[in-house]
């Protein structure tokens, strides 16, 4: 198994965000061949010709407003004519890995040809031999930290986690994770998720544990941190979503700032997005094609859609980071107006490969035994 270590630096603006992203990559596989960028479209048309007469895509775990993915599927839909069935929107990573391993010998609606997972699903997957290898077009300007060598999968997007805050019910906002133990804020700071199966959710108990005195390499604070606010009634045990931030049933909810932001946009509440001063944390989400996908040519036309300027745009118009930023950048085609919309979220840092599937395990196995907080 080898291993590489690149540090990634994007300027967006007043933004500096400087992270290392390590990809551990596996064995040697066999790569689906992408079609080439100049090859006259040949083979894209062959591609598309394919994906149209299997007729359907199958995804999971997409929520309209969750980087855009409304306007993004909308427009793949326009493009191609292509119906695309959505499985359970609210789904979290371990949810999206179990509908695959489910459904290996369904060909049926309940089966998806593709997922987005949190950054250390994506390993996982691979070598549970839950995924098939392919490679965009646009493959060589997804950094190499941040995708599987032999294509089976690859880096989205990526975001900060925030706290999205109801003004109208919350009149003192957080601006730190340690305030969100204050008396003032009983019954109202909800997760974004299942800490048991959930990758954002995961994510947050690892951001308050870089805020509480732990590290990349223990996040065990971040479950103490938890208990603590479990222990005082603050945490809220229902999955919190913008709905219910909007009518007040969990006010403060943690949640990647691309989801905050959207949120905003959309309430009629007045909504606050606070990027904490501490515990600054980037999350990377990642791509891939089931190896039982019942549609595996939709399943690449959709990946070469999500990769090209066009898909990458329609996430950073939902204020994700879209991996292909840098190259897009040097290239002049993000329209500046996008860029200034992000929020600024320097010092962010973002976790190895490594550091995520420890502070996984850690968190799955003893959320359970040091918060006690059964969060459906």
């Amino acid at each position: 198994m080898s291993i590489s270590l690149k540090k990634i630096l994007l300027n967006v603006g007043t933004i500096a965000v400087v992270g290392s992203l390590l990809a551990a990559c596996g064995g040697a596989g066999n790569p689906t061949k992408a079609p080439e960028a100049n090859s006259g479209g040949s083979e894209m048309d062959a591609m598309v010709a394919a994906a149209k007469e299997e007729g359907q895509l199958t995804v999971i775990a997409l929520p309209h407003d969750w980087c855009n993915y409304g306007a993004v599927i909308e427009g793949f839909k326009a493009k191609y004519g292509i119906t695309v069935n959505e499985l359970n929107p609210d789904a979290g990573s371990a949810d999206e890995i179990e509908a695959i391993k489910a459904n290996k010998d369904n060909k049926g609606p309940q089966a998806p040809d593709v997922i987005d997972v949190g950054f250390s699903f994506g390993e996982s997957a691979k070598a549970e031999g839950l995924l098939q290898p392919y490679k965009v077009s646009t493959w060589d300007s997804i950094p190499a930290d941040a995708k599987d060598a032999d294509g089976y999968w690859y880096g989205d997007y990526y975001g900060v986690l925030a706290f999205m805050v109801n003004t109208d019910v919350i009149k003192e906002v957080p601006q730190d994770w340690a305030d969100l133990l204050k008396p003032d804020y009983e019954s109202a700071v909800g997760l974004s998720g299942d800490p048991r199966t959930s990758n954002q959710a995961i994510q947050s108990v690892f951001a308050a544990a870089l805020a509480n005195g732990g590290s990349l390499d223990n996040a065990q604070a971040g479950l103490d941190f938890f208990a603590q606010l479990n222990g005082a009634g603050n945490l809220v045990p229902t999955i919190s979503n913008n709905g219910l931030v909007e009518r007040g049933e969990t006010p403060i909810r943690i949640t990647w700032d691309y989801n905050a932001l959207a949120g905003r946009d959309a309430a009629a509440a007045a909504i606050e997005v606070v990027i904490p001063k501490s515990g600054r944390f980037a999350g990377v989400y990642v791509q891939g094609i089931s190896a039982y996908a019942p549609h595996p040519n939709a399943a690449k036309l959709w990946m070469e859609y999500l990769y090209s300027d066009e898909g990458q745009l329609g996430w950073l118009s939902g204020y994700c980071h879209p991996i292909r930023e840098a190259d897009m950048r040097t290239r002049n085609v993000i329209p500046a107006d996008m860029l200034a919309k992000l929020p600024d979220v320097t010092g962010a840092v973002f976790p190895t490969a490594k550091q995520l599937a420890d502070a996984k395990a850690l968190i799955t196995e003893n959320w359970d035994a040091v918060v006690g907080a059964d969060i459906k």
